[in-house]
Parts: C-alpha cells; structure tokens; sequence
C-alpha cells in the first residue's frame, strides 16, 4: 500500500466555488477528475477531504497533494 501521493501537479489550480456545494478533494493524486476525487483511491491509504464552501468564490486546490493546508495550495510545490 503506498503512503505518498502522486503528484498530480506542480502548481495550484484555481477553481471558481459555490456556496453551499460540497467539493471532493483527491488525496492520493490519482484521479482522472483533478483536482477532486474519482474514487481512484481504492486500495490506498487514502481519503478524499471533503469541504462545504461557505461562500462563492475563487479557491486554490493543492495539486502537489504535499499542501500542510489540504485540500488548498500553501505552496508545498515549490519544494516537491
């Protein structure tokens, strides 16, 4: 069973939110729907983080799955 993420990304991917609407994010980096979850983590050791956006708005979604602030970018892809 693997421990570390794939690395879906080097940089974050901005994504328009709504309010209201839950959001998947991928853990393990392995999902074809990048940056949310496609169940793609079977088997792993991994769980998607699912959030609830408060407001509408323009979110960062880590894609280096390294960020100490999952599922958003804290700029960990400047040091994978």
């Amino acid at each position: 069973m693997t421990t570390e993420p794939h690395i879906a990304g080097r940089a974050p991917v901005a994504v328009d939110v709504e309010a209201g609407k839950t959001y998947a994010w991928c853990a393990c980096g392995n999902s074809k729907k990048q940056p949310f979850c496609d169940g793609s983590h079977g088997g792993t050791a991994f769980s998607p983080v699912v959030r609830k956006a408060e407001k509408s708005e323009t979110v960062y979604f880590c894609m280096c799955k390294h960020s100490g602030n999952k599922p958003f970018c804290d700029g960990s892809h400047e040091k994978v």
